[in-house]
């Protein structure tokens, strides 16, 4: 290297594709090592009846709000597929009836 030269400095690693989502388990993750009382394997069931019903009133005539929907990545997709089938498959959540 000489003064006034340039110089480059490049960093080149491998795609570990395998590896990434052996890291992003969810009993990797500090906080759920910590309190696994509160992150359960699996859901029981819906939480009780609360006294408190809550509901949006929509204003007769309005228009939704036109927005693009979130992109995911293949992985993140997929899952999400996955846990939203087990949800409805067990009945805590159902198709929207909305128009």
């Amino acid at each position: 290297m000489l003064k006034g030269c340039q110089v480059f400095l490049a960093h080149v690693t491998t795609k570990e594709a395998e590896g990434k989502s052996e890291n992003k388990r969810l009993e990797n993750v500090p906080i759920v090592r910590d309190f696994p009382e509160v992150f359960l394997e699996d859901l029981s069931g819906l939480p009780p009846t609360r006294q408190v019903v809550f509901q949006i009133d929509l204003i007769p005539g309005a228009a939704p709000v036109a927005r693009a929907p979130y992109r995911l990545a293949h992985p993140e997709m997929k899952e999400f597929s996955e846990q939203l089938k087990e949800l409805s498959d067990k009945g805590f959540i159902r198709p929207s009836s909305s128009p």
